[in-house]
């Protein structure tokens, strides 16, 4: 005890107790941690990029091709538009390929494959140029040297524009069409070299030698097929070329969505409208790479062509609307040089099935007449007394008339300050009549029209009286027109669609209201007088106009498949009225036609077969300071079991008056029970 208490009196308090053994174990452990970091700092430093090089050389990864868009049908099957298949050459361009690799497949290509060089740039010849490593080396000796990459190239790029391209021979040329394509492409996208017209002998030599041109293969491309004819191109709409391209205005959206700059999309109408149905499922292959060369693909998925849309149209019978419309706007031009067209909407008013869209243009200065059923839907025009049946509705609907108490004198309006206004057949005040609502729509009044209007507007009219109404009167009036579709868009499934025109609505043109009463102010598309006389012919529904009745898939050998779905009618806005309020407006379309008044205006439609309800119309206009008026008709048949509707219009006609309206209904009428009669 003593001696143990004498050791432990000795020892310094302030020493370490760590045994020498551990001390020694833990400089080993450190000696080894060095020695490790020092070989991982020797492989990144010596070996890093070494071994990046080998992880990136070889590598797999999913590319995309595009596949057929759907087809196009009409409502009996036939084929409206489809695809041509082409045999093209294709390049697939791998992962990060040298522009030098490339120039030696584009030149080597270009020795079997000639290409269409019209669009070759000055840019074009000097990248493929450059391209080669032995003749950018001399382009760079001529010119100021830069620390910039960028910069330095552009000044290659000058140099060789001033300097070496006038002489490029077309094989050269030839080349550099072919470089251009294939440096413009992504990594591991497919684009076509050659999409049309590559000959056997381009076929044969290519496929002979395809092993030396990496990424180069045969394929093949599609362009769309009209085999039924042309007459509705203008609303099926187009898609751009491969020498488009994906459009500038829309480029960064369809790129993230999976598009390739040249693929084929929808620019207009139907085609674009409907870009997602009708675009598929691109293809997907695995290609594999070594040192970003493609080595080999294994196709995983063939890809879906696009669905297809059937339409409403009866392409025989859209053929023949059409041809009326041309043949119409020819003839009836030849003696009304303001004729700028002409147009014709047919539609089911019970769905809102569109049987046809049919237009002209007829150019002023040469007279020539180009198809244009878009007209339909983008042209606008004052179109007379057609909507004196909103008018009336209207005026029932705010209580000034009612079923039973409708009757009103037609007189000469006398305000001051302005010209006398007056109903067609009573411009002097000699032929007053007494009219309820469904005869002044059968004569065609405008007095009794305005007279509903200025009772709306809460004026009580006498001769010669300064009209004070509140300017409140025009969209009290516009409201109940755009219950029936004027002055609103239709929501016809088509872009483009123009709402209409509206009038100033101030004081200063309070007496326009009185015009606007009977169609002579406002303008309207002609598919906006049709959804109006099918809502007044279906009771007070308005529908959506539409042209695709289905979206159906395809087989896998290509055909049409099974309907995916059914487009069913899309009402915008029920008109709830008693019947009777429809009763005395569909009374009147009936006495326009069948009416025993001798100022009857639709007596030329009398004899048609089965029995139909009109309303014709004819509005002043002008052309400069030239007299014109605008012939428009709205009608529907059977009058009491309407299946169809169809709305006409005839602008820039000659003061004088004509028939162009009823004889064009009479013809198209004939067109439809022809093809619809079962």
């Amino acid at each position: 005890m003593k001696l143990f208490k004498k050791i432990s009196a000795n020892r310094d308090p302030n020493k370490s107790h760590i045994p020498f053994r551990l001390n020694f174990l833990f400089f080993v452990v450190f000696l080894l941690f060095a020695a490790l970091i020092a070989q991982l700092a020797y492989l990144q430093v010596d070996y890093g990029q070494k071994f990046a090089t080998e992880v990136n050389s070889a590598n797999n990864t999913t590319a995309t091709a595009s596949v057929q868009r759907g087809s196009v049908y009409d409502s009996t099957g036939r084929v409206l538009v489809g695809n041509k298949s082409h045999q093209a050459i294709q390049y697939t361009k791998g992962l990060s390929v040298a522009s030098d690799k490339m120039y030696t497949i584009a030149t080597k290509l270009g020795s079997y494959l000639t290409v269409s060089t019209s669009s070759l740039t000055d840019r074009n010849k000097a990248d493929y140029y450059l391209a080669n490593k032995t003749n950018l080396k001399s382009a760079a000796k001529h010119v100021k040297t830069s620390t910039d990459s960028d910069v330095l190239y552009d000044r290659e790029v000058t140099y060789v524009e001033k300097n070496l391209i006038q002489n490029f021979t077309s094989a050269e040329k030839n080349a550099a069409a072919i470089y251009a394509k294939m440096s413009a492409a992504y990594s591991l996208s497919t684009v076509n070299i050659k999409s049309t017209g590559v000959t056997s002998t381009e076929l044969a030599e290519i496929g002979e030698h395809q092993s030396e041109m990496p990424g180069v293969k045969v394929g093949t491309s599609w362009t769309r097929s009209y085999p039924n004819g042309t007459s509705l191109t203008s609303v099926l709409g187009t898609v751009t070329t491969e020498k488009q391209g994906l459009p500038s205005d829309n480029i960064k959206t369809l790129l993230a969505e999976g598009y390739s700059r040249d693929d084929s999309v929808g620019q207009s109408q139907l085609e674009k409208q409907y870009e997602n149905v009708l675009k598929g499922t691109k293809s997907q292959t695995e290609v594999k790479t070594q040192d970003g060369v493609i080595q080999k693909e294994i196709k995983k998925y063939g890809g879906q062509k696009g669905d297809n849309i059937d339409l409403t149209i009866n392409s025989k019978f859209q053929k023949a609307v059409q041809e009326i419309m041309m043949s119409e706007t020819k003839s009836v031009g030849a003696s009304n040089p303001y004729l700028p067209g002409a147009y014709a909407v047919v539609m089911n008013p019970s769905t809102g099935a569109i049987y046809a869209l049919a237009g002209a243009s007829r150019n002023l200065s040469t007279g020539k007449v180009t198809e244009n059923a878009l007209g339909t839907i983008n042209q606008t025009f004052v179109m007379g007394s057609v909507v004196k049946g909103a008018t009336v509705m209207g005026a029932l609907q705010s209580g000034v008339i009612t079923p039973t108490n409708n009757t009103l004198t037609d007189t000469p309006i006398k305000l001051a300050g302005t010209a006398t206004k007056s109903s067609w057949f009573n411009k002097s005040g000699g032929t007053s009549l007494s009219l309820n609502a469904s005869e002044a729509m059968e004569v065609s009044s405008n007095s009794y029209m305005m007279q509903l209007a200025m009772k709306e507007g809460n004026y009580s009219y006498a001769s010669g009286k300064a009209l004070t109404m509140s300017t409140s009167v025009f969209s009290k009036l516009r409201g109940y027109f755009n219950e029936f579709g004027l002055g609103v868009k239709t929501g016809v499934d088509l872009p483009g669609e123009a709402t209409g025109f509206q009038g100033a609505s101030n004081t200063a043109n309070i007496g326009k209201a009185l015009d606007l009463s009977f169609g002579n102010y406002d303008a309207y598309t002609t598919i906006q007088v049709a959804q109006y006389i099918s809502t007044m012919a279906n009771g007070g529904r308005r529908i959506a106009p539409h042209i695709v009745s289905a979206i159906t898939g395809t087989n896998s050998d290509g055909t049409q498949g099974k309907v995916k779905t059914n487009v069913t009618p899309r009402v915008l806005n029920t008109i709830d009225v008693p019947s009777s309020y429809f009763d005395i407006v569909q009374k009147g379309y009936y006495l326009v036609v069948h009416g025993t008044s001798a100022y009857k205006t639709g007596s030329a439609l009398s004899s048609l077969s089965p029995a139909v309800a009109a309303k014709s119309g004819t509005a002043e206009t002008y052309h400069g300071t030239t007299a014109t008026e605008t012939l428009s008709l709205a009608t529907y048949a059977p009058y009491n079991n309407p299946k169809v509707a169809i709305a006409i219009v005839f602008p820039g006609m000659n003061s004088s008056g004509g028939t162009a309206n009823t004889d064009t209904a009479k013809l198209i009428y004939k067109q439809f029970w022809k093809y619809y009669s079962k």
